[in-house]
């Protein structure tokens, strides 16, 4: 070997690492003068962290401003009326507070998408367009046992919450873009909370009916506009002063397609969910009526179905064995029937929800 031409390599070698240290870089070398890409790595002490998290806030604030120019939707509110208040409840989908806008005393619920820098743009983008569609569909609604929507927010670093600890004065920030909806304040609490407190003495017959038909006058409502719920429960229905059902939480509510196979995947709570949904077969509105049906036999039993059973033997026992709450033998013919009908394995004999109200509406409550 050349030992001239040896030391000549062995110095472009080392020019390369110094020049890649200056610079900040360290590398390993795959041939002498060669720096592969995949082989650098940056050196922690040399990264300005102040000016990169400058330029982050310079990007972020071009793409919010590109947002900011867009024109309002008609169901955007006016955060400066917005005063939220206590945590009343924490859902899959976010936390809702309790607080006024305008005066009027109102639901928020914050949506929990993680903080500002954690999702993945294209994340980001579908979970606001996910956001966009429910208020576009939800703001249009209007019925006594659907909980009325005031408005919503695409996020803004405007909106402020309570500290978690009290004793502070200032708000807590949320991530800049966080999102959220106003809905009216239903005070209440849970259909689900209200059988449980009833859970010895049971329900007088004509409030299970009275129950029956607020919620089944909304989903007939919701159906009539085309939308599929996903997720009826006890839980989701909340109870106004004059003890009328408001259906509420519209996070996983979508409007029905016209191919059934093009609504799949298991959505819902287990216990209320329909066996196609939980086999991951195709569905439509029906599901909501089974759904119906398991919450009609609480209403009744005021109590929880399937108590005792595990995850697996729910989901088996429903697809495959018609595994079905137990119908108390004191439960009235009428309403028995209603409760069958509904949870029907085969969804196309399910009856309507239309058809639920036109059963419940006609039974004799005088008869217990």
């Amino acid at each position: 070997m050349d030992l001239k031409s040896s030391k000549e390599d062995t110095n472009v070698g080392n020019t390369e690492k110094s020049n890649a240290e200056e610079g900040g870089l360290g590398t390993k070398a795959k041939g002498v003068g060669s720096v592969s890409s995949k082989d650098m790595f940056f050196r922690a002490d040399r990264i300005d962290l102040k000016s990169l998290d400058f330029q982050i806030q310079k990007h972020l604030s071009r793409a919010w401003s590109r947002d900011a120019e867009r024109p309002k939707e008609e169901w955007e509110i006016d955060l400066s009326k917005l005063n939220i208040k206590n945590v009343i409840a924490h859902g899959t989908y976010g936390t809702v507070y309790r607080g006024v806008y305008d005066g009027q005393d109102v639901a928020v619920k914050l949506l929990d998408w993680g903080e500002d820098g954690i999702a993945t743009d294209a994340e980001t983008a579908a979970l606001r367009a996910s956001f966009r569609q429910e208020v576009a569909v939800w703001h249009k609604l209007d019925h006594p046992n659907v909980t009325k929507f005031i408005g919503a927010s695409m996020g803004t670093s405007e909106l402020k919450i309570p500290p978690k600890n009290p004793s502070i004065n200032s708000h807590n920030d949320l991530p800049a873009r966080a999102c959220c909806v106003v809905v009216e304040y239903v005070p209440g609490g849970t259909l689900k909370q209200f059988l449980i407190k009833n859970w010895r003495k049971k329900l007088a017959y004509k409030i299970v009916i009275q129950l029956a038909l607020d919620l089944s006058r909304g989903l007939s409502y919701l159906h009539s506009r085309k939308i599929v719920h996903r997720d009826v429960k006890t839980e989701n229905m909340l109870l106004d002063a004059h003890r009328t059902i408001k259906i509420a939480d519209f996070g996983v509510a979508r409007v029905e397609a016209q191919n059934p196979r093009d609504m799949t995947g298991e959505t819902g709570t287990l216990g209320y969910m329909a066996p196609e949904v939980l086999a991951g077969k195709p569905y439509n509105r029906r599901c909501d009526v089974y759904s119906f049906g398991i919450c009609l036999w609480e209403i009744y039993c005021c109590d929880m179905p399937y108590p005792d059973l595990s995850f697996v033997e729910v989901s088996s026992g429903v697809v495959q064995q018609s595994l079905r709450p137990e119908i108390p033998r004191c439960c009235p013919n009428s309403l028995a029937n209603i409760m069958r009908k509904c949870w029907d394995a085969n969804a196309e004999k399910r009856p309507d929800m239309s058809e639920v109200v036109k059963m419940l509406e006609v039974i004799d409550t005088n008869v217990c």
